[in-house]
């Protein structure tokens, strides 16, 4: 079953404790594919320059990513600059340049329109509806991520496109601002009364929360000797997590839980080297040792 993902693909220009690097790939959507396409077929929608090379896009292929809805316009990719301190928990911005990005507007190949699942990435709410609106009919489930720059310059916009998402999924802050509440409980109930079903707050080296009706379920970070690179964890976490899902089939409590794991897990991957470089190399191998010593780490055994 393919999932569908509209999102971004950029370059980045990072300054982290281990180093420095510059026109790594990046974006969310570059971040989000790599994931998912581990457990599902996997179609991309996002738009790059004429910068974006052959040997970018071969980052893509050998992989179950169908790119039909890669759009290469004339211009310069989607460029952002950034580093972190000692302590990796937030980027510190020091340059965007939206370039051919500043004027994307998804456009979904036929093929696509029908896919079952959908994943609209950290874009403008009222593309993401418009997203919603392309396709010929209604995914099995919606997925949702965003950000406080939307929440606070769209939230009329963002209140439309949250009344089709069955999954939401943010951070910590980002769900605060949503909801006008501090205590993530409440917060959860009011995101019930926007539309999605189910809540994921993504907490970077805390790990993850998953909220559905009835049940709270937290798992930790994969714990790491060193980590060198944490930009796009978040974006290879709801990879991990929704890919998971749909390599399922289903939405059940069990199979939430295990996909909450999976996203973590390879998280994990990502942040071990600077920008897609230990992802594109992660094997099923690779994942199955790290998810069940992770499972081992946490599991409680009855006394």
């Amino acid at each position: 079953m393919s999932l569908l993902a509209v999102g971004s693909v950029a370059f980045d220009d990072l300054a982290t404790p281990a180093g420095s690097r510059e026109g790594l790939l990046g974006g969310s959507a570059t971040y989000f594919t790599l994931s998912a396409s581990l457990f599902t077929e996997t179609q991309l929608v996002a738009v790059v320059g004429t910068d974006f090379s052959p040997d970018h896009r071969a980052v893509f292929e050998g992989r179950p990513i169908d790119l039909a809805g890669l759009e290469q316009k004339p211009g310069r990719s989607f460029r952002w600059k950034g580093s972190y301190g000692d302590e990796l928990n937030e980027a510190t911005t020091l340059d965007t340049q939206l370039n051919v990005f500043a004027h994307f507007h998804p456009l979904l190949p036929e093929t696509f329109k029908q896919s079952p699942y959908l994943f609209l990435g950290n874009i403008e709410p009222s593309l993401q509806l418009d997203v919603v609106h392309q396709m010929a009919e209604q995914p099995r489930w919606v997925a949702l991520d965003t950000m406080n720059y939307w929440i606070r310059g769209s939230r009329k916009e963002l209140a439309e496109v949250l009344k089709e998402v069955d999954i939401l999924l943010v951070n910590e802050t980002e769900v605060r601002e949503l909801t006008l509440e501090h205590n993530l409980l409440k917060a959860y109930r009011r995101v019930l009364s926007f539309g999605p079903k189910v809540l994921v707050i993504k907490r970077g080296e805390y790990g993850a929360v998953l909220m559905t009706e009835g049940c709270v379920f937290s798992a930790p970070a994969y714990p790491l000797e060193d980590i060198v690179d944490p930009t796009g964890a978040g974006d290879t976490f709801a990879g991990g997590f929704l890919g998971k899902l749909a390599q399922l089939g289903r939405m059940d409590l069990p199979a939430l839980k295990h996909a909450v794991l999976t996203g973590t897990v390879m998280a994990s991957f990502t942040v071990e080297q600077f920008g897609t470089g230990r992802l594109e190399t992660v094997q099923k191998k690779d994942l199955d040792d790290r998810a069940k010593a992770f499972s081992d780490m946490i599991r409680l055994d009855d006394l």
